[in-house]
This record gives C-alpha cells, structure tokens and sequence, in this order.
C-alpha cells in the first residue's frame, strides 16, 4: 500500500498515544468499528511497538508508526509491522532510509524548505506539521501556491469542528487527530461513535 492509499483510507488518521499494551486491540476495534482503518500509533511510549504488533492482528486495521525520528525508529517499526511511517520532521538519512524500505511515508514539514527537501528526495505527500501553530490554513494554502502538486495530511491541532475546513482544501488529503481517543482507559463505544463522525467529514 502506497503513502496515497493509507492517506485515502478515510478522511482522519487517528493519532494515538497508547499507555497501557491491553489497551491496544480495544482501541483499534473500536476505531475500525466506526470506519477508520489507518491508525498511527505513536513511538513515545514504552510499549508502542508492542502496541503496533497487537493491532496489526485487528481485521481491517492498517497500522502505522508516528513520531519515527530516525532509521533506527523506522527500522524497529517495520520489525513491529507498521506498513506506513509518519515523522514529526524530515532529515535526509531518514527520508533516505525510509524510500529504501519501500513503506509508505508522511515526513512532516512545516514550510516551504522542508517540503522543497522532500520534492528533492522523490516524496510528494507530506504532514503539514503542526498545522495549528504553524499558521494553519493560510500558511498551508501560500504553500500550495508554488508547490500545489505536493498532497498534504495536516496534523496538530485539528478537531472534529476544523477538520472539515482542512479537508475542504483540494491537495489535502486527509487530516491526523488526537481527539479520536482521549488519554485513560478507552471507552470502546465512545471511540467509535467519534469515529463515525470522523469519517463521515
């Protein structure tokens, strides 16, 4: 599955912080349950990449790495199963190392030189990182103006209510949001009832 694919799954990729491992096929059920299949869990938890494998056993679930900050990173989620990376930033021995792999790939960037890297290295769809601080929609849409063949998934920031004015705009493709599973033990029918919503946007 190319990066266009994952990113095409549905409108929200659910950015997750899993804490506790037993908590991980809950969460992904639920998710799947109310129609978002690409789920990136984040590296900043001791038990992530565990979290990765037990998802990964979810029917319908395609399950990505975040916060991937290196080819160490990259190379321990792949071990782990993800089939799709996502970087908070792109450096050349990552971006590198992630083309070799032949996963799909969503470097962050955050402006124009970032992006200008990434064109450089072969990449053409990118996390808009952090999209709410980093100007939002009108920082977003100036960059399109010179690199509007690039596609875009903008994460930080974003809410069930903003989402729709994100994805209103034509090279976005979908949108990254933490909203989807608040922090503590999940409530799997919570989880999928604001997933319904996201992916109804």
């Amino acid at each position: 599955m190319n990066v266009e694919q994952v990113m095409r799954l549905a409108p929200v990729i659910p950015v997750l912080v899993i804490e506790d491992v037993a908590h991980a096929i809950p969460i992904a059920e639920a998710l799947v349950a109310g129609g978002l299949l690409a789920l990136e869990v984040t590296l900043r938890t001791d038990c992530a990449f565990d979290a990765i494998r037990a998802m990964s056993q979810v029917e319908g679930a395609v399950v990505g790495a975040g916060t991937v900050l290196n080819p160490h990173d990259l190379d321990k989620a792949i071990h782990a199963g993800a089939r799709f990376i996502v970087s908070p930033g792109l450096t050349k021995p990552l971006g590198k190392a992630a083309i070799a792999s032949d996963i799909a790939f969503l470097p962050g960037t955050a402006n124009a030189g970032d992006i200008m890297r990434g064109l450089d290295l072969g990449l053409t769809h990118f996390k808009f990182f952090p999209a709410a601080t980093s100007g939002g929609i009108p920082a977003l849409k100036a960059l399109i103006g010179p690199l509007g063949h690039a596609r875009f998934c903008p994460t930080g920031g974003i809410t069930q209510d903003s989402a729709p004015d994100w994805l209103a705009i034509e090279q976005v493709l979908c949108v990254g949001g933490s909203w989807l599973v608040p922090k503590g033990v999940p409530d799997p029918a919570a989880i999928t009832a604001r997933a319904k919503a996201a992916a109804a946007l």
